[in-house]
């Protein structure tokens, strides 16, 4: 049977392509795909920019903060309570550069260039029931040491500009079927300073292994967040198997004093530690530190004379007589605790800290 002429033609054809491919070499040819860069731009001799858009963080929309390739999202295991505010952190750094372990309680070392990204916003704002976006604050690290840039949104959520002085905004949103409002304080650079210090230098508070060991939901599928930043190239990959890590203090299948240790850890601990701002107070309130229970004020007068009602920082059984929950549980500037970062009584945590106390042995003495 002869072959059709479309036929030959094919095998010609075939045996050409063969023949060439034989005979060249395929190195000429191979052209490397280029590795993507992130678009972020971040120069150390101009930050902090004047607007949040030229640091180029997110893609599409900005209010929608979806970040670009290689800002990513983390979060930590128990939140810094701040008026009921929600949070999207993220992370950048710069290409090639990589933090480094030093202890489970300890901040990551991270590189210059660095840059912690933190968004607060609040969902279900009245009377629109929209989101609303605050501020966002950056900290960034400059060959000298961290820096603080905190950017402030405009009405339509276009656009963030940075303001170091602080400001008042007020703001009435539903939370879990209740309508609150208040006056929500955009701190200024001191009062960022005055949280975020140790020994006169700034510091982030957050990023520590104890409060990054858990596991997130990315894009791509869950994974624990250490071993997340170690495959972007972001983390060194000399993690210890084991990390003594806080838990969230809203799970409540956690053991009681594990969830109230915790919750003192990040809201309270960057105070009450070594160097910090009340370095003076009788109290150290660090994950690590609080297995002590005089560390945690048990049955230890208080520093400071509050009333004749007051007894101890922490008194067994007797929340009445304990500085800690009374000054968690007021709003009056001049007592309140933290004294910064809210205006408003954290109520989930007044319950736990209350149930903590009724759960104690005997009264102290």
């Amino acid at each position: 049977m002869k072959k059709s002429t479309s036929t030959k033609k094919l095998l010609f054809l075939a045996l050409l392509t063969i023949f060439f491919s034989c005979g060249s070499d395929d190195s000429e040819n191979y052209q490397e795909i280029p590795e993507e860069e992130s678009p972020v731009v971040v120069n150390l001799d101009e930050v902090p920019y004047q607007t949040l858009s030229e640091y180029k963080f997110y893609e599409g929309e900005l209010k929608n903060m979806e970040p670009a390739y290689k800002v990513i999202p983390y979060e930590l295991n128990s939140k810094l309570f701040t008026d009921y505010a929600h949070k999207k952190r993220f992370i950048w750094m710069p290409k090639g550069a990589k933090a480094t372990y030093t202890a489970d309680d300890e901040i990551l070392n991270f590189p210059i260039g660095t840059v912690l990204i933190k968004n607060f916003f609040y969902e279900n704002v009245q009377p629109a029931n929209n989101t609303r976006i605050i501020e966002t604050r950056l900290m960034i690290k400059k060959t000298d040491g961290w820096i603080f840039a905190n950017y402030v949104w405009n009405d339509s959520q276009t656009e963030a500009y940075l303001n170091l002085d602080g400001s008042f905004t007020d703001i009435s949103w539903t939370e879990n079927g209740e309508t609150k409002s208040t006056t929500y304080r955009i701190p200024s650079e001191t009062e960022c300073f005055t949280c975020h210090k140790s020994n006169e230098k700034s510091i982030p508070i957050g990023t520590k292994p104890q409060n990054l060991n858990k596991i997130y939901a990315y894009k791509d599928g869950n994974a624990n967040q250490l071993s997340k930043w170690i495959e972007e190239g972001y983390l060194e990959n000399n993690i210890p198997n084991t990390i003594n890590s806080t838990v969230n203090y809203a799970d409540e299948s956690q053991p009681l004093e594990l969830r109230v240790r915790s919750y003192l850890d990040i809201n309270c601990a960057h105070c009450h530690s070594e160097g910090a701002h009340c370095d003076y107070m009788p109290m150290r309130l660090a994950f690590t530190e609080t297995t002590d229970p005089v560390n945690m004020g048990i049955c230890v007068e208080p520093y400071e004379f509050i009333d004749n009602s007051i007894t101890h920082i922490i008194s067994k059984k007797n929340k009445s007589r304990s500085a800690m929950y009374y000054r968690l549980n007021t709003t009056e500037q001049s007592f309140r605790m933290p004294m910064l970062g809210r205006t408003i009584v954290h109520e989930e945590a007044i319950e736990m800290i209350d149930e903590w106390i009724n759960s104690m042995d005997e009264p102290c003495p």
